[in-house]
C-alpha cells in the first residue's frame, strides 16, 4: 500500500496516544510531512524531537475546541505545505464517569466541542480543497461508545454518536458527487491509554494502543468506509447493528450489559490525571 507515500498528513491530538503512534506509522510508510496539532506544547516538542529521524515533522499548538484557532492553524499549514492530503481527526476527551444528572454545563459543552464539533470545523478547512482536486482522505475517530449506549459516559457517547452520523453522511455526499475524496469513520473499543484508566471489561479485552493505531492506518490504506476496531467480536459493526435490529431492548441490555459487561465498564474509571 502506498496511500501515505509522499503525502502531507495532519493528525489532531497527534502528540500523544494513538495519534502519536499513527504519526510514526505514517512517516514509516513514506509520508512527506507529518503535521501535528495538539494542545500540549511539551508533548509536541518531544514528539518532533523523537520523530526527526523518520522524516519532516511540523507541530503547532492548537486548541481544536477554538474555531478561530483551527482556522488560523489550517491557513498556516496550507501556506507551509500547500495541499494537505490526509487528515485524521483524533483529538478527543472523556471527563468523568458521573451520571448525567451530575454533569455541569461547561463539561457538556467542552466534551461536545472537542469530540463532535471540532472534527467538523477541521474538516471544513480542508475538504473543499480536496473536492476541487478530487483527491484526499479524512479519517474521523469516533468510538464503540458511539454505537452502544453506555451508562456513566452519556455525554461522551452523545459526542461519538454525533461523529458517526456526521462522518458517514459526508461519505455518502461525496459518493453521490462521484468524488475520489474518501471518508473513513472509525469506532474503536476501549484502548489502553491514560484516557481510559480504570475501565474494566471482563469479556472483550481492552486494546493495546499499537494494535488500534495499526488497524486504523490499515483502514485508511484500504479506503474502508467504517472500521470498528476490537480484538474479540468478529465483524463488530455489523454484529452490533444486527443485535440492535433483531433484539428488543430488554434482551439487548442483558446481552451487552450483563454478558459482555459493557454497562459496568465505567464504574471504576479514573481517566488521565
Amino acid at each position: 500500500m502506498e496511500k501515505f507515500k509522499g503525502k502531507n498528513v495532519l493528525i489532531t491530538g497527534g502528540a500523544s496516544g494513538i495519534g502519536r503512534l499513527m504519526g510514526a506509522m505514517a512517516l514509516d510508510k513514506g509520508a512527506a510531512t507529518l503535521i501535528i496539532w495538539d494542545i500540549n506544547q511539551e508533548n509536541i516538542d518531544n514528539t518532533i524531537s523523537e520523530f526527526s529521524n523518520k522524516g519532516k515533522v511540523i507541530g503547532h499548538r492548537v486548541d481544536v475546541s477554538n474555531e478561530q484557532n483551527v482556522i488560523d492553524a489550517a491557513k498556516t499549514a496550507k501556506k507551509e505545505l500547500g495541499e494537505i492530503d490526509i487528515v485524521i481527526n483524533c483529538a478527543g476527551i472523556i471527563t468523568s464517569n458521573k451520571t448525567f444528572d451530575r454533569y455541569e454545563s461547561a463539561e457538556i459543552h467542552r466534551t461536545m466541542n472537542i469530540n463532535a464539533i471540532a472534527p467538523m470545523i477541521v474538516a471544513q478547512q480542508f475538504l473543499p480543497d480536496m473536492i476541487k482536486r478530487n483527491s484526499g482522505h479524512i479519517c474521523n475517530i469516533s468510538s464503540a461508545g458511539g454505537l452502544v449506549a453506555n451508562p456513566k459516559m452519556s455525554v461522551y457517547a452523545a459526542s461519538k454518536w454525533a461523529v458517526i452520523g456526521w462522518s458517514d453522511s459526508v461519505r455518502i455526499e461525496l459518493e453521490q458527487m462521484r468524488s475520489n475524496v474518501r471518508i473513513t469513520t472509525v469506532a474503536p473499543y476501549y484502548i489502553k491509554t491514560g484516557m481510559f484508566d480504570g475501565v474494566q471489561s471482563p469479556i472483550v479485552p481492552l486494546m493495546e494502543p499499537e494494535y488500534a493505531a495499526r488497524h486504523i492506518i490499515k483502514a485508511i490504506e484500504k479506503n474502508k468506509k467504517m472500521a470498528v476496531v476490537t480484538k474479540l467480536i468478529p465483524f463488530p459493526y455489523h454484529f452490533v447493528r444486527l443485535m440492535q435490529g433483531i433484539l428488543p431492548t430488554v434482551p439487548f441490555d442483558w446481552l451487552f450489559g450483563k454478558v459482555f459487561g459493557f454497562y459496568h465498564s465505567m464504574d471504576h474509571f479514573t481517566g488521565r490525571k
